[in-house]
C-alpha cells in the first residue's frame, strides 16, 4: 500500500478545539462492515450494541503534564520542554524534546517556575530536537514528581490551537486512567462516563484493562510513500494475565471483543498466540498495522476520526476496509462530525 491512498481532504474547521460538554454525549458514527450501513447516534447509545458476555478492552494509561516552559541560563530565552519519559529514577534523568532546539546545547542549564523552583542540566543530544536532561533536585522522588506535576501543562496536540486550560487536566484523560506514563490520551476512551460504564456492566459487559503508554509517535507524520519502509516508535505495553483470561473466554464463546482505541488494538495484536488468543505481555511494541492485515483478537473497535495519512487512519482502514472508511469520512464531513482528539467517535462492527 502507498501513503497517498490514505489521503483525504482534512476539514480544518471540524478539528475539535474543546471536548463535548458531556463525555458520553459526543456523536457516534456506527459503521457496519458486512453491509456498509452507516448510522448516526450519540455515544451513550453504545449500550444498544453490546450484550451479556461481550468484552471491552480499555487502555488504563494516564497522561502526565508533559509540556513545561523554562528559561535558559544567562540569556533568559523561553524554552519549551516536552517530557517523553523518565530514564533513571535515582538520578532524575529524562528523555525530552526542546523547542527551539538550536539554542540548547550540552552543558546548558534550564530554569523552571517562580524563583527557579526547578533546575535542569542538558547532558546529551539524542535527536535533532531530543535532549537528555538531569533535573537537579535534592528531595525525595515523590516531592520531585509533585513539583514536575505543578510546573507541567496538559500536553494537548499541536492541532488544538490554544493553551491548555485547567479543565484539560481532567478531560484529556479517560475516567479509567490509572498508570501514569502517556504523553497523549487514548482518545477513543475519552467518551466513556461512569454512568455509561455502569449501564454496560449492568448489561453484563466486561471491561478488561491493559496499559499502553502512548508516545509522540502517534503524531509523527509518515514520510515515505512505501509504507513497508516506515518505522513506528516503540511504546511500552503491559497486558495482565487476568485481561487475557477475560478476552479469551469471550473469543471462545463467540462474543464481541471490542478494542477501545487504536492503542488497544496495537497492544493486543502485539501479543497473539498461534490459535488467535491473547497472551499476557510486558515489554515494548513498534507494531505498524496497515492494510491488508488479518486481525486476531478484536471483532469490533471504538475510535475517533483521525488525520489524513496518519498511522492511526491506516490501522482503522485495515480493520474497516479502506473504501468503506473513505466513504464514512466523507459522510462525517458532510454531517459535520468533530475530528481528532477532542472530536466525535466511531464504532466499527
Amino acid at each position: 500500500m502507498k501513503l497517498s491512498q490514505f489521503r483525504y481532504k482534512e476539514p480544518a474547521e471540524l478539528i475539535a478545539q474543546y471536548p463535548a460538554p458531556n463525555r458520553d454525549e459526543a456523536r457516534l458514527m456506527v459503521l457496519h462492515r458486512k453491509t456498509g450501513k452507516i448510522e448516526h447516534k450519540i455515544f451513550k447509545d453504545l449500550v444498544k450494541y453490546f450484550d451479556d458476555g461481550d468484552v471491552m478492552i480499555i487502555n488504563n494509561t494516564r497522561v502526565f503534564p508533559a509540556r513545561m516552559y523554562g528559561n535558559k541560563e544567562k540569556t533568559g530565552a523561553k524554552i519549551e520542554v516536552f517530557l517523553l519519559r523518565e530514564l533513571d529514577h535515582e538520578s532524575k534523568l529524562w528523555d525530552v524534546l526542546v523547542d527551539p532546539a538550536r539554542k540548547i546545547r550540552i552543558g546548558n542549564k534550564l530554569y523552571f517556575g517562580e524563583n527557579d523552583a526547578l533546575v535542569a542540566e542538558v547532558i546529551d543530544n539524542t535527536t535533532s530536537r531530543g535532549r537528555t536532561l538531569r533535573f537537579l533536585f535534592d528531595g525525595p522522588h515523590e516531592e520531585f514528581k509533585k513539583l514536575l506535576d505543578s510546573l507541567g501543562h496538559t500536553p494537548l496536540p499541536k492541532y488544538i490551537k490554544r493553551e491548555a486550560e485547567p479543565e484539560d487536566r481532567e478531560r484529556y484523560q479517560t475516567i479509567f486512567a490509572k498508570v501514569e506514563g502517556a504523553v497523549a490520551a487514548p482518545t477513543g476512551g475519552l467518551h466513556f462516563s461512569r454512568e455509561l460504564m455502569k449501564r454496560l456492566e449492568i448489561k453484563g459487559v466486561n471491561f478488561a484493562e491493559l496499559t499502553l503508554h502512548i508516545g509522540l509517535g502517534a503524531f509523527r507524520p509518515v514520510e515515505v510513500e512505501d509504507l513497508t519502509k516506515h518505522k513506528m516508535d516503540s511504546e511500552e505495553v503491559i497486558i495482565p494475565q487476568e485481561t487475557a483470561n477475560i478476552v479469551n473466554k469471550a473469543i471462545d464463546t463467540k462474543k464481541k471483543v471490542c478494542a477501545v482505541d487504536t492503542s488497544v488494538m496495537r497492544a493486543i495484536e502485539t501479543s497473539v498466540s498461534t490459535d488467535g488468543h491473547l497472551k499476557p505481555f510486558k515489554g515494548w511494541t513498534n507494531k505498524f498495522i496497515f492494510p491488508p492485515y488479518d486481525f486476531s483478537v478484536a471483532n469490533c473497535m471504538i475510535t475517533n476520526f483521525h488525520r489524513s495519512e496518519s498511522t492511526l487512519f491506516m490501522m482503522v482502514a485495515a480493520f474497516a476496509g479502506l473504501d468503506l472508511l473513505q466513504e464514512a469520512y466523507k459522510e462525517a464531513i458532510k454531517e459535520k462530525y468533530r475530528f481528532l482528539s477532542y472530536g466525535d467517535a466511531m464504532l466499527i462492527l
